[in-house]
């Protein structure tokens, strides 16, 4: 036999899932879902070999996108927002040579062919329309195992390439570690101690309190020997967090109406670690805006610390000079001609996870509170250490980042090689196709 060229609704039985997934009753056949796990069911609606597309985007409202297709064997039941192709006679088409050649054109074959504005659905009649290369199954049978074989190694380089992110993760880590403790720049015996430099702090925040400028704080806990977790310089200082701020509050408690046209507004979905995505931002009106807004006063330079929901902890510098105001984030107010706010922001990314582990609280919708804030003990340089540790610090963040875009450049390159091999390998029969 040779090579022809047919449409699946020629070759193959399309035909919609017949289960409601909420509807679903657990049991012991596999029910499919767009999730990548099955579910399961306890009656079956199909048997033998398919694919399973789903019949509706990905990614919701708007947009065209499959993130996956399934092959499924055996009995088995699938949701009813996917359907089944089944071949006819897989003598003549494997359904598993079926699934890896629409999995590999997934984008073209698939996601080209959904259709809606809002509600994006790839129709059935689309699928039965379109053309795929069919060898003889011996052919077909070659295709599969070169596939698995490829995907297989292209999975383990996958697997190496992910854990050398990790590996960059953990030397980010260790970087901020030493210079947290103290190690990653000489110290010079010349830098005016941070106990002075604490001792500054705390007059001009009295002096603030005697001009009304900032309200007096209640004492916050002396910092105890438990309380410290490791050795610091003989120049540095333990510090808590509100000593060294003249004033840590938090946003909006509840969302605010949104607007087209406003006062920027942030979530903390949009602090991002180093960085503020103004890009997505909402908008307030004024009224809504100027009631937080002469609460927090935001500065640029200012650091804001997500303080409720799974980015807990996240810190960003405020790097703009307009009015904007916020939601489920705290605001860290100190003199940045004292305390480094790029030292500052440091310390959080190193310490986000364990801040998220050990000091938030709630369950669903994780908190930390602005008392936890207030007390978060702060290993404090001299300033001229500040400075030192910050420029040392942005040239082997710098270095991590070229490490990641690097792996992830590998990344991408590994799966187009993997898709460049596969369509050569169908390439020179589907140029004499009838």
């Amino acid at each position: 036999m040779s090579w022809v060229k047919k449409t699946i609704g020629e070759l193959c039985i399309i035909e919609k899932g017949k289960i409601g997934i909420q509807k679903a009753t657990a049991g012991e056949f596999p029910l499919v879902v767009t999730a990548e796990e099955r579910l399961s069911h306890n009656e079956y609606h199909f048997e033998g070999n398919a694919v399973v597309i789903p019949l509706v985007s990905s990614t919701g409202h708007g947009h065209r996108s499959l993130k996956r297709i399934h092959f499924q064997s055996g009995k088995f039941a699938v949701g009813n927002i996917l359907c089944v192709v089944m071949p006819n006679d897989e003598n003549i088409l494997r359904a598993d040579y079926l699934y890896r050649f629409l999995d590999l054109n997934r984008e073209k074959e698939l996601v080209g062919r959904m259709r809606g504005m809002a509600n994006v659905t790839l129709p059935m009649k689309e699928i039965a329309q379109i053309e795929i290369p069919v060898p003889p199954i011996e052919a077909q049978i070659d295709f599969v195992e070169q596939y698995s074989t490829l995907e297989e190694k292209s999975n383990d380089l996958g697997v190496e390439l992910t854990h050398q992110l990790d590996l960059v993760k953990q030397l980010r880590q260790a970087f901020l570690r030493e210079a947290m403790q103290g190690k990653l720049v000489p110290q010079d015996p010349k830098d005016q101690p941070a106990s002075a430099l604490l001792e500054k702090i705390k007059a001009e925040k009295e002096r603030l309190i005697k001009e009304n400028e900032i309200k007096k704080q209640k004492p916050l806990p002396s910092i105890t020997l438990a309380d410290i977790p490791f050795e610091i310089p003989e120049n540095w200082v333990w510090c808590r967090l509100g000593e060294i701020c003249f004033k840590i509050t938090d946003g909006f408690h509840n969302t605010p109406p949104k607007v087209s046209e406003g006062f920027p507004y942030i979530a903390a979905t949009h602090v991002k670690t180093d960085s503020i995505d103004w890009d997505n931002c909402h908008y307030v009106a004024e009224k809504f805006h100027r009631e937080l807004h002469n609460k927090a006063y935001p500065k640029k330079g200012e650091l804001l610390v997500v303080n409720i929901g799974a980015g807990c902890g996240t810190p960003a510098i405020i790097d703009i000079d307009f009015e904007f105001s916020f939601k489920n984030t705290a605001i860290l107010k100190f003199n940045q001609g004292l305390v480094s706010n790029k030292l500052l922001n440091y310390y959080f990314v190193w310490k986000r996870d364990e801040i998220y582990a050990e000091l938030t609280k709630g369950g669903l919708q994780p908190f930390l509170s602005l008392t936890i804030l207030n007390n978060i003990n702060i290993p404090l340089p001299p300033l001229s250490e500040q400075q030192r540790i910050v420029a040392k610090l942005d040239e082997l963040m710098q270095y991590c980042d070229e490490l990641e875009v690097s792996i992830k450049e590998s990344q991408q390159q590994n799966e187009l090689l993997l898709q460049q091999v596969l369509r050569e390998a169908l390439e020179p029969q589907t140029a004499i196709l009838s």
